[in-house]
């Protein structure tokens, strides 16, 4: 049965996870070999604070490529995605990006963000519903890696699904087809979705990347642990922990650690969990595609590669993508 709909703008985002959620995140993540933490937890409002700072660094050229490339080709996608379609946002972050998309769109319909930063989520979703008032702007505060459950929407509107960002790097491989599976799901089968994808380069590009010389990625990487404190009444010492990240060529993929710099036990609800010195926590993965492997993707999730657009200097792609 179809929910009824509703004319609603910017209502208050929902509670974010319970500490038991979290805790068991972080115990699952720590007691497993090797230890790793879910960068989910990257996103409090300190960290939301320090990836927009990363993202106007002179290393990270991911962000400016892709702007590039919206700015230029967004009156495109508006034309692919026609006119009245409600777009639907996985990471909205700090809205640069939609804009872009709801400036160029024919009037769109609706616009539902999602993010796991609920002050950010919802400070942007009043600024937008505010800029757009012909917009319904319906936000929710939910882990997009996880199954959920849309606001109810107006019936007939194509959906648009937008994942900007390369965030779909931070999936490996099968969690990634996985991933775009429910979003093929949630735009069904007239939808399409307007994707993100950094392009495999030179080591040194990337590893600069995401290890900037001012160290504000570093303090992104180390704001997991003041949450995990602030959040659980852990006892992480920052100090004795340093953030790492390189290129692995043969996985195809960033991955950004953080080690530990002595032998160290912590303790994490009721568990005590012991580190060895120059044993890491993994944090992130950013997995980088060529033509073939991006294609390879998408269409296990049922989606049609329409276009792909990149930037000037080739280091960057967006892609238009058709559900089959």
């Amino acid at each position: 049965m179809t929910m009824p709909y509703e004319r609603r703008r910017a209502p208050a985002a929902e509670p974010r996870p319970d500490a038991n959620t979290l805790a068991r995140d972080v115990v699952q993540g720590l007691t497993s070999n090797p230890k790793t933490l879910p960068p989910k937890l990257f996103y409090d409002a300190r960290g939301a604070e320090l990836f927009e700072r990363i993202s106007e660094l002179p290393e990270y050229y991911l962000t400016r490529a892709e702007l590039e490339i919206l700015r230029s080709r967004s009156g495109e996608i508006a034309e692919l995605a026609g006119p009245h379609a409600t777009l639907i946002e996985y990471g909205s972050g700090a809205g640069v990006k939609i804009r872009l998309l709801l400036n160029a769109l024919e009037s769109p319909a609706a616009y539902v963000p999602i993010d796991i930063s609920r002050e950010q989520l919802a400070r942007v979703a009043s600024e937008l519903a505010a800029e757009y008032p012909a917009v319904d702007v319906r936000p929710l505060n939910a882990d997009y890696t996880m199954p959920l459950t849309l606001p109810p929407l107006r019936d007939g509107s194509r959906r648009l699904a937008f994942f900007p960002g390369s965030t779909i790097g931070n999936f490996h491989p099968m969690e990634a087809s996985i991933f775009l599976r429910r979003v093929r799901r949630t735009v069904g089968k007239s939808g399409a979705l307007v994707l993100g994808v950094d392009r495999r380069k030179r080591a040194g590009i990337l590893d600069a990347a995401y290890d900037d010389a001012a160290g504000v990625t570093a303090a992104f990487n180390l704001n997991m642990l003041a949450r995990i404190n602030r959040e659980l009444s852990t006892d992480f010492d920052l100090d004795r922990f340093a953030h790492r990240a390189y290129f692995n060529s043969k996985a195809s993929r960033v991955e950004m650690h953080l080690v530990s710099l002595a032998a160290q036990t912590v303790h994490v609800a009721g568990e005590s969990i012991r580190f060895a010195k120059g044993e890491s926590i993994w944090t992130e993965s950013s997995y980088k595609y060529d033509r073939a492997r991006l294609r390879e993707l998408t269409e296990s999730a049922g989606f049609r590669l329409d276009r792909l657009w990149t930037d000037a200097k080739k280091q960057f792609w967006v892609a238009y993508l058709s559900a089959m």
